[in-house]
C-alpha cells in the first residue's frame, strides 16, 4: 500500500483532475453567470432552499464555481479550491438525491438551466467528479502559479 501511495506519477494524474475539473466549472459557471434568473428558477425547482436564499444563491454559487475553476486552472490556492469544488459537488449529489427520492421532474441545471433531467447518472458522475477533486487535494503538487508569483512569509523573513 505504501508503495502505490508513493508512486510519483499520482502528482501528474492530480494535474490533469485539476485541469479538467477547473474547466469544467468554469464552463458550468458561464450559462449561470449569464441568466441568473433561470438559473433562479431551477434552483426553485430543487426545492431545497428557502425562498428568500434563492436570489442569493442564484448570483454567488455560479460566481464561486467560476473562481473556484479558475483557481484550480491557474493553480492558485488549489487546494482550497479543490476543497470548494468538492464540497459544491458533495452538495450537487444531496441535492440530486434529494430529487430523485421525491421523483420531482426537474432539469440538473448543471451547464444550463434547461437541458438534461436530473438521473442517478448524474449522481454517478457527480461521485466521478468528487473523487477526481479529492484525488487532486491528495496528491497534487505541479504547477502552481502562487509558488511562481506569490513572495513565501520565509522571503518575506530576510
Amino acid at each position: 500500500m505504501s508503495s502505490w501511495r508513493s508512486w510519483g506519477g499520482h502528482a501528474w494524474i492530480a494535474l490533469g483532475f485539476r485541469f479538467y475539473l477547473g474547466g469544467l466549472f468554469v464552463l458550468a459557471s458561464l450559462h449561470k453567470i449569464q441568466f441568473p434568473a433561470a438559473f433562479a428558477d431551477a434552483v426553485v425547482a430543487y426545492q431545497v432552499v428557502p425562498f428568500f436564499l434563492v436570489p442569493a444563491m442564484a448570483v454567488v454559487l455560479p460566481w464561486l464555481e467560476l473562481l473556484s475553476g479558475l483557481c484550480l486552472v491557474l493553480g492558485v490556492r488549489a487546494k482550497a479550491a479543490a476543497w470548494t469544488v468538492a464540497a459544491l459537488l458533495a452538495l450537487f449529489v444531496l441535492a440530486v438525491v434529494s430529487v430523485l427520492l421525491r421523483d420531482l421532474p426537474v432539469s440538473c441545471g448543471c451547464f444550463a438551466a434547461t437541458g438534461e433531467p436530473a438521473t442517478w447518472w448524474t449522481v454517478a458522475r457527480d461521485l466521478a467528479w468528487l473523487g477526481m477533486a479529492l484525488y487532486v487535494i491528495a496528491y497534487d503538487r505541479y504547477l502552481h502559479l502562487e509558488r511562481l508569483l506569490l513572495v513565501s512569509p520565509k522571503e518575506l523573513d530576510q
